[in-house]
């Protein structure tokens, strides 16, 4: 009876902390309407800046609690509003998503540039070894504060946002901004005033949490993560809900890591065991979203105009020739750990080109590929080593089967829950798939195949390799797009309620592209592994699948240049780091500086680059910069009545233009 009322004091704590956590997340989406992926970071960097105040300075704790709860949080989650989340007022939910996860990076090399992994760093509790019994159990005094700001949180947040002029004007701009402010009220204050709120409740748990674990920059980050579960189960509105969703998934956790390992007998566990235990958020996660109700299809969505256009296949065919002659030569001038680095750039660009058709062209945002990459790399080490080119049709095939499989509870998500969904499963593959000594034990050795007797067993002859797999799969991404296929995930993306009406199978379309996009990213996670050598089960974690998201947007998800030019650029700041140590700090807030830019160019690099070569071709000829005629083509693409550009121009939309739209003559034809 004991050790239960134990297990019970515990997890009630940790569903305390939980629950802080997720009403901040709660209040943010519920007035501003965006879901905050940077939110257990936000309280990772608090808990830091808190140790460094109190342990480090010798600063009072109450001083430093202020510094860090009413200065630096509600001002971070001012800043980030002002500066990211304003200009995306009616952005895609891709970008809105990746914009947040920009700032989650971000705040994960800060603080790793600021406080170096490895030494060790104890947060003290509130009033330590002071505390009271309950039933001969002690629960120390910051246990029993922590449940009580818990539920302090919860009643003043209700109060807040239902029953104050604050609270009900902040829900009043996500459900109309325009209407709101008709009525005199300023939208840009209120949105302000709740991600200031939110900062500063993830910085309370993240702070409340940190005696309790080692205080380190992943684990804290990925610890407030778990939060998520509670804030599906209040259904990211009702913050007693939300209470109770944090209470189930600390007691969950807390009972299962003891009463679990005691059904096996001796020290048989399997080896799924300690990541179950470890997963129990995700699947509390993966149980609430499967119990909410069917998302109603949504009708057209207003389409906004662009002014790039889908090329031929035959002009994409030849960018795909010029990438691998690049490749090839560029190889001969690089050093060996450079092309290494390179390569790994080029995979990872291949890896995000599997979201193009999937999150590009059907608006379905999945946030697990690197899941599929690690899945592809396990396949192709199971035939023949990975020297096998049937490897890598192995290693496309099982993402695809599996793929299919993940996407058929995700039938009837939408948006962000169908996000949520995705991350899930990749946080489960994380904890209880890859750790498994069938799959990766410590770590896999891949082989190189070789081609018609030729040797592409150097870094150089596998670099140029993939540099013409991701030449081929662009071309492939290309034809997919204009053929039939395309143009129907490009109507289901745009409007999913007419292409019902027009007896168009949405099931079936969502499992083939669900299934595509998984296959293409068992190939890159291959190709990676391959280019890579040796790999282990933390090359593909679900943190990495977010960073493949990230690239894929900012350069450009509705391109097939885009994912690559995104790669290109993370390698090249790693590069930049190595070569010059003083320029360490590029890679930790090179993401932060991306989900700026891109908070205010939604087309991504590859968008921005087409544009500027077309003009100054234009201009060349004696052209005016081509714009954007207010009369384009229902799917918002090429301008109704516009001349199509000279065969030269044409050859640069083939590097840079994928839009989201067939032109107007190849409509008509």
């Amino acid at each position: 009876m004991t050790t239960f009322l134990r297990l019970t004091i515990f997890g009630l704590v940790t569903g305390g902390i939980y629950a802080v956590a997720a009403t901040g997340l709660v209040v943010t989406y519920t007035t501003s309407g965006i879901f905050n992926f940077a939110h257990g970071a936000i309280g990772m960097l608090a808990a830091f800046l808190y140790w460094e105040l109190h342990v480090n300075h010798g600063i009072p704790t109450l001083v430093s609690l202020a510094l860090v709860l009413l200065v630096f949080a509600p001002l971070a989650g001012a800043l980030l509003e002002r500066t990211l989340i304003r200009p995306l007022h009616g952005a895609p939910f891709a970008t809105t998503i990746v914009v947040t996860v920009g700032i989650l990076a971000g705040c994960l090399g800060l603080a790793q540039q600021i406080w170096k992994p490895g030494a060790p760093r104890v947060v003290e509790e509130f009033f330590p070894a002071e505390g009271f019994h309950v039933a001969g159990v002690f629960v120390s005094w910051h246990r029993a504060i922590t449940l009580l700001i818990a539920a302090a949180t919860v009643v003043a947040l209700r109060h807040l946002l239902h029953h104050s002029r604050a609270g009900i004007t902040m829900r009043a701009v996500v459900d109309d901004r325009d209407l709101t402010s008709l009525s005199g009220v300023a939208p840009t204050r209120p949105s302000a005033l709740s991600w200031a709120i939110g900062s500063s409740l993830a910085a309370l748990a993240g702070i409340l949490i940190a005696p309790l674990i080692t205080l380190d920059v992943v684990l804290l980050t990925l610890l407030v993560i778990d939060a998520y579960a509670a804030a599906v189960v209040g259904r990211l509105r009702s913050l007693p809900l939300t209470f109770i969703g944090a209470m189930i998934l600390g007691l969950a956790q807390s009972h299962g890591s003891y009463w679990l390992p005691k059904a096996f007998p001796g020290d048989r566990f399997p080896d799924w065991l300690p990541g179950f235990t470890d997963s129990l958020p995700v699947i509390l996660l993966f149980v609430a979203l499967l119990a909410l109700p069917e998302a109603r299809l949504r009708g057209a969505r207003a389409v906004r105009a662009v002014t790039g256009r889908v090329p031929s296949v035959r002009h994409a065919a030849a960018g795909a020739l010029l990438l691998t002659g690049v490749a090839w030569a560029g190889a001969g001038f690089m050093t060996g750990q450079d092309v290494q680095r390179v390569g790994e750039g080029v995979a990872l660009g291949l890896i995000g080109l599997s979201l193009v058709p999937l999150t590009g062209f059907a608006g379905q945002v999945s946030l697990c590929p690197f899941a599929f990459a690690g899945l592809g790399a396990v396949a192709m080490s199971k035939v023949g080593g990975g020297g096998s080119w049937v490897g890598l049709l192995v290693a496309m095939a099982v993402p695809a089967a599996v793929g299919a499989l993940v996407a058929l509870p995700a039938l009837r998500l939408q948006g962000l829950y169908l996000a949520l969904s995705t991350l899930a499963f990749a946080v489960l593959v994380d904890y209880m798939v890859f750790p498994q000594a069938s799959l990766f034990r410590t770590s896999i050795t891949l082989e190189r195949p070789d081609l018609f007797g030729l040797s592409l067993q150097s870094d150089r002859a596998w670099f140029v390799v993939l540099a013409a797999a991701y030449g081929l799969a662009a071309v492939f991404v290309v034809w997919l797009r204009r053929g039939r296929l395309g143009r129907r995930l490009v109507a289901m993306r745009d409007s999913p309620v007419g292409c019902a009406m027009t007896g168009m199978s949405l099931t079936r379309t969502k499992l083939v592209v669900f299934a595509l996009s998984a296959a293409m990213a068992g190939l890159g996670g291959a190709m990676l592994a391959a280019m890579k050598v040796s790999i282990s089960a933390k090359s593909f974690t679900a943190l990495g699948g977010l960073t493949v998201l990230l690239i894929a947007v900012i350069g450009g998800i509705e391109t097939a240049s885009g994912p690559l030019l995104g790669g290109l650029a993370l390698a090249g700041m790693t590069i930049l780091a190595q070569e010059a140590p003083a320029l360490g700090w590029v890679p930790a807030v090179g993401p932060a500086v991306a989900a700026i830019v891109l908070a205010r160019q939604r087309d991504g690099v590859a968008a921005v680059l087409g544009g500027l070569a077309r003009n100054v071709v234009g201009r060349r000829r004696g052209r005016a910069p081509t714009t954007p005629d207010p009369l384009t083509a229902l799917d918002g693409s090429w301008p109704v009545g516009q001349a199509l550009e000279p065969a030269r121009v044409r050859a640069l939309d083939g590097l840079f233009g994928i839009d989201d739209g067939l032109c107007a003559a190849e409509s008509a034809r």
